[in-house]
């Protein structure tokens, strides 16, 4: 049975009982080794040497902080590839099990550069994008257009003119009035573009509220009646070909009981709008989960391929109708547990409250300008020393970061040797996804950069940022050069 930490507001946590005078929360287990790295939290090519410095892709901690500095996104190539053929190749074959196809899509909002989009496009997946910005880095990667699909639920007459322009694989609709806008400028540049409409099943996730987005009171998709006049339209527009439904039930899911539910769904929609007109494509989205902590267990991938796959063969023969192929963006699942931030300790301190129990405070020189998930969604996380064995036993800590916000959390509870100090570097894992995207300057510090390691070699793949940058941003500063 998968099962995962509740992902409750932090504050809901800490919970003193009576009986057992700690902060940590019931599914924390303190470990015998507080230096032990639980596999399925870390790239597969993690390592400690005989130091206990940690290595991934073959490349120490202690010498990618000496060349780059902290703190440090480092992102593993070899995990996200091998992670993206795993998903390519599970979906394909469990399609064709069936005998249809599937094709993948790589999220561009967990984490987007021209180097990962070239990375998961050479393992055979497609991009999906969201923003103006983020087509444009997957253009200026090579990616090919026919290959990347629009989100978003606002997109702007210049972001569809340009998918337009380009010719955009699939822009899929949010709105009514997106469809209007979308069919006024293929009409206008002679295109016929492909789109698919967003609905609303009502399969609640079992996640956080915020990354459920497939409930009916929130900003994306479409109701099934609205759906319904939405294709209508589509299908008497000129410009426009519709290619099917799509759906997305959340995210960092474990299990495939949603997915199951959401397909049998969104098929008697399906089904009815076939009276219309052929319907080739079906995306069930995604949102798979990873493992932040020892205790989450993620649906393996052939095994959510197979199932779901499955389900969705099951309702078109009970209905009697043609599978469709098929479409899934596993959004974190590919790039997550490739990442691991590493941090400098900048102070420690012990916190003892009047009921006696105590938690160790470890601040590092970073915090929720690079990783906001934990501020944002109550998200858990792991910590593990980087750059020796630490010698103390387990302690309960909080892992926080420099910026002037009491919600300043990295790592919420987690059980690090005692004997953690100023100086020592810190880990972070499974931080590729959400985190370099969500980062900000807040309090005025400088994003970091992200470096990718590979069998012993390191490169940047986007720089970090410099106060310099910072203040070359605000006009006031250059005014007064000027008046000068």
């Amino acid at each position: 049975m998968a099962r995962s930490c509740p992902r409750i507001p932090p504050d809901d946590w800490c919970v003193v009982h009576p009986s057992a005078v700690s902060l940590a929360p019931e599914w924390l287990i303190a470990p015998e080794d507080p230096n032990a790295l639980a596999p399925s939290v870390w790239p597969a090519s993690a390592r400690r040497d005989r130091d206990g410095v940690l290595a991934i892709g073959d490349m120490s901690a202690t010498e990618l902080v000496r060349s780059y500095g902290t703190p440090l996104l480092v992102l593993d190539e070899e995990e996200v590839r091998a992670r993206a053929r795993a998903f390519h190749d599970s979906f394909a074959a469990a399609a064709a099990a069936h005998e249809t196809t599937a094709r993948v899509y790589y999220a561009g909002k967990a984490f987007l550069s021209t180097a990962v989009a070239r990375w998961v496009t050479e393992e055979g997946l497609n991009v999906d994008v969201c923003t103006r910005g983020e087509l444009e880095v997957a253009l200026a990667a090579g990616v090919e257009p026919a290959n990347i699909g629009f989100h978003g639920n606002n997109k702007s007459v210049d972001e569809i003119e340009r998918a337009v322009q380009v010719g955009i694989g699939s822009i899929i609709v949010d709105s009514a009035i997106e469809i209007e806008r979308i069919a006024a400028v293929a009409v206008r540049t002679g295109a016929v573009q492909r789109v698919l409409v967003r609905v609303n099943n009502g399969v609640h996730a079992e996640t956080h509220d915020f990354l459920a987005t497939a409930h009916e009171d929130q900003k994306f998709g479409m109701t099934f009646a609205d759906a319904e006049v939405a294709v209508a339209r589509i299908r008497e527009l000129p410009g426009l070909e519709f290619v099917g439904l799509h759906c997305h039930i959340g995210s960092q899911i474990f299990g495939v009981a949603g997915f199951r539910e959401s397909a049998s769904r969104v098929l008697e929609l399906h089904e009815k709008l076939l009276a219309g007109g052929d319907i080739p494509l079906l995306n069930l989205g995604g949102g798979f989960g990873i493992a932040y902590t020892s205790v989450d267990d993620p649906t393996p991938i052939e095994q959510l391929a197979a199932e779901i796959v499955t389900a969705v063969a099951e309702g078109c023969a009970a209905r009697g109708i043609a599978l469709p192929s098929l479409a899934f963006e596993p959004g974190r699942a590919i790039v997550g547990t490739a990442g691991v931030t590493l941090y400098e300790v900048g102070t420690t301190k012990e916190v003892r409250l009047d009921s006696g129990a105590s938690r160790l405070y470890v601040s590092v020189d970073g915090g929720m300008s690079d990783n906001a998930r934990t501020a944002l969604y109550g998200a858990q996380f792991s910590a593990r020393l980087a750059s020796r064995i630490g010698s103390g036993g387990p302690a309960l800590a909080r892992v926080v970061g420099k910026h002037c916000e009491s919600g300043d959390i990295v790592v919420d509870h987690e059980y690090l040797p005692a004997d953690i100090a100023p100086g020592d570097l810190l880990a972070v894992p499974a931080t590729g996804a959400y985190c370099a995207s969500l980062s900000s300057n807040y309090n005025h510090v400088p994003r970091p950069p992200v470096v990718a390691v590979s069998g012993g070699h390191s490169r940047v793949i986007v720089r970090g940022e410099s106060i310099d940058d910072l203040l070359a941003r605000d006009a006031g500063i250059s005014a007064n050069e000027g008046a000068r």
